[in-house]
């Protein structure tokens, strides 16, 4: 078993130990969302928390870690009367992003229901973390009906399971933390909202400290028990100084001047719902007995607002977390306390001791929400519509879209098997029960009434004597199960000089991002490709970020020929490529464009042969028209019949056009199969 890094030797992330300090305080607080790019120590210092939490007093035997000093009355392996106790170290429980189900929250016994004839019921992962940690790394990969159980579980400090017979009710009070890196995909508002505290984390520009991260990782791997007990010291430091805030934090005092702060600060940033007042209150409290006070003040106010609000104050998917602190800090300074107890300044010095100084705010850098690598801010437009200086020549500069608007489902026909999501049909690991199957390959899913049914006439024949089912494999029973899917949509965007017009353009680019949206809320990956000029490019690889799709499109510039036919083989390209890396996600192609085609020799008859090809592989694919102008060729609707999909005008995207063009889609693809 490899030796953690110790908590303590953490170069930085100040904000990030701060958060998961405060949780070990005091678990009420409700977790943290930990959110950054790859390598910035989120995963190690998580997993160094555990080493620094107090062991805990169990139930001898008790598979649900039950308090000897109060054993919870209805748990499964009671009751628990007269009996001994352990101390074990807290547990973190790591839950998988591919777990199961039954996993998390467990399920009945199977193999003693067959062959015993009782229920008994396994526990799950939320009964392992009961009073400890449980980690979930990469949780916006996780599927979303796992998340769900989760976070119920979080906020009611127990787990319910109902199935198969099986009725279990069981305590699971946990810190729970998640990493996730945004680029990969973010999670939805209503989950971030269900964590605590959530923690912006970025690699440091200062070589100084990137050095030192460098030698203690270099020194931990080569002699990881000398490197340990060097931390030793400052490692039992922080472990007595979280017994000695968990024993002080039951008489600290929330003052009303501090709740008003409160309050108002929520007020003031419009966040949804009460439960950021509450966070913010349990925080403020944990961050004065971090501190060694009773009282709580005006400065762990605001830490605690930095640490509760920014995820909370989100209005769409597309706007970036953050906190403006000039607005805080007027909002502290106009609603200070007058009852002259626990109201410090928004400028008292903070408490300087310990990992995460007692309440140091976070220290300020870029957060712009665009993952790393994206493409810089372009210039406006002048009044005339000419690029900025350095771009090329024909090349206007990028454009704003119009507001986005609600659009209804594009699906993609038939039953596919691919990820979890919410566009299209598809048989799943997960969602409702429709019926049953003999297993090919492993069992991973049982229908057990399908499974003793199957049994049940040969159980004479087999000399059944006893209360258990004699079961054979032929018996056995696969659930099958339907659920939703999410898609592969490719955006292929026409940005040459026909589609221009700083108007149109606007609106192409609203539409796009309404798309997008629908595209977020469904779990879909999104790609874009755009042509112009002499060629095409991959604006976006395929990815679960469809923020920074958003981004790409907003910063995408027009202007030039227009090389359809290159836009339609470089996204044939990109779906080969997909396709080989995830064969089971369907792809639906948006093709935005007005139907031109220019440069090469028949531009237009080998745009249709580029065509020909998505419609030979049976891709789903939409047209979206944006000719205008008193004269109209109808080359986006000779493309459609080409792509073997449908067409459909910019006006018409919208909800209430929306229902016909998901049946031509579905029509269309019925008749090419």
């Amino acid at each position: 078993m490899s030796t953690p890094f110790p908590f303590t030797a953490v170069v930085g992330q100040d904000d990030l130990r701060l958060a998961l300090l405060l949780n070990a305080v005091s678990p009420a607080v409700g977790g943290v969302l930990v959110r950054g790019e790859k390598g910035t120590a989120k995963s190690t210092a998580v997993r160094a928390l555990s080493a620094l939490l107090p062991a805990v007093d169990v139930v001898t035997g008790c598979r649900f870690s039950c308090d000897p000093g109060a054993p919870d009355p209805a748990c499964p392996d009671g009751p628990h009367e007269v009996e001994a106790s352990t101390t074990r170290p807290a547990r973190m429980v790591e839950l998988p992003v591919g777990a199961s189900e039954d996993r998390l929250v467990g399920a009945l016994d199977i193999e003693r229901a067959l062959s015993e004839g009782v229920k008994a019921f396994e526990p799950g992962l939320l009964a392992d973390a009961h009073r400890g940690i449980l980690y979930v790394d990469e949780v916006n990969l996780l599927h979303d009906h796992l998340v769900d159980l989760l976070l119920d579980a979080a906020a009611m400090g127990a787990s319910y399971v109902e199935r198969e017979g099986v009725s279990v009710r069981h305590a699971a009070r946990f810190l729970l933390v998640g990493t996730m890196n945004p680029e990969e995909g973010e999670l939805r508002p209503q989950l971030l909202d269900r964590f605590g505290l959530t923690v912006e984390v970025a690699a440091s520009r200062e070589p100084d400290q990137r050095v030192e991260v460098v030698r203690r990782r270099l020194a931990h791997d080569d002699d990881p028990a000398a490197f340990v007990a060097r931390w030793a010291d400052e490692e039992a430091e922080v472990r007595a100084r979280i017994v000695a805030a968990r024993a002080l934090l039951p008489s600290v005092r929330l003052g009303d001047g501090a709740l008003r702060q409160i309050a108002a600060t929520c007020a003031a940033f419009e966040v949804d719902g009460m439960r950021a007042d509450i966070v913010m209150a349990r925080t403020a409290t944990a961050l004065a007995a971090w501190a060694g006070r009773t009282d709580v003040l005006a400065e762990d106010v605001r830490q605690a607002a930095l640490l509760a609000l920014p995820h909370r104050r989100r209005r769409n998917p597309f706007d970036a977390p953050g906190l403006d602190e000039d607005k805080l800090d007027e909002t502290l300074e106009e609603f200070s306390g007058s009852d002259g107890e626990g109201d410090g300044g928004p400028d008292d010095d903070p408490d300087p001791d310990g990992p995460g100084g007692g309440g140091q705010p976070p220290q300020e850098g870029p957060d712009d929400g665009s993952p790393a690598g994206d493409v810089p801010a372009q210039g406006e437009p002048s009044e005339d519509g000419q690029a900025p200086a350095g771009q090329g020549a024909g090349e206007q500069s990028p454009v704003r879209s119009a507001e986005p608007f609600r659009t209804k489902v594009l699906s993609v026909p038939g039953l596919g098997e691919g990820a979890a999501g919410r566009r299209s049909r598809a048989r799943t690991e997960h969602g409702r029960t429709t019926g049953s199957r003999r297993p090919r390959g492993t069992l991973t899913k049982l229908h057990l009434a399908a499974t003793v049914q199957a049994a049940a006439p040969h159980q004479l024949a087999r000399g059944r004597s006893g209360r258990g089912l004699v079961v054979r494999r032929d018996d056995l029973r696969q659930a099958t199960r339907e659920g939703r899917e999410g898609n592969l949509v490719l955006f292929v965007v026409d940005a040459s000089g026909s589609m221009a017009a700083r108007q149109r353009m606007s609106a192409v680019k609203g539409a796009v991002l309404s798309l997008l949206l629908d595209a977020y809320q469904r779990r879909d990956k999104v790609g874009l490709v755009t042509f112009r000029g002499s060629a095409a490019e991959v604006a976006l690889p395929p990815t679960s970020s469809v923020d920074a799709a958003a981004v790409r499109l907003e910063s995408l510039p027009t202007g030039g020929r227009t090389p359809l036919s290159a836009g339609l083989l470089r996204a044939h390209e990109v779906l080969r490529v997909e396709r080989l890396r995830d064969s089971a996600r369907r792809p639906l192609v948006v093709l935005v464009t007005d139907g031109r085609a220019t440069g090469g020799p028949e531009p237009v008859a080998t745009a249709g042969r580029a065509a020909r090809l998505f419609a030979a592989d049976g891709v789903a694919s939409v047209v979206v028209d944006c000719e205008s102008g008193p004269v109209r060729l109808g080359l986006a609707g000779q493309l459609a019949g080409e792509l073997g999909g449908t067409a459909v005008t910019l006006d018409a995207l919208r909800a209430d056009s929306l229902a016909g063009l998901v049946r031509d889609v579905q029509g269309t693809s019925r008749r090419a199969a």
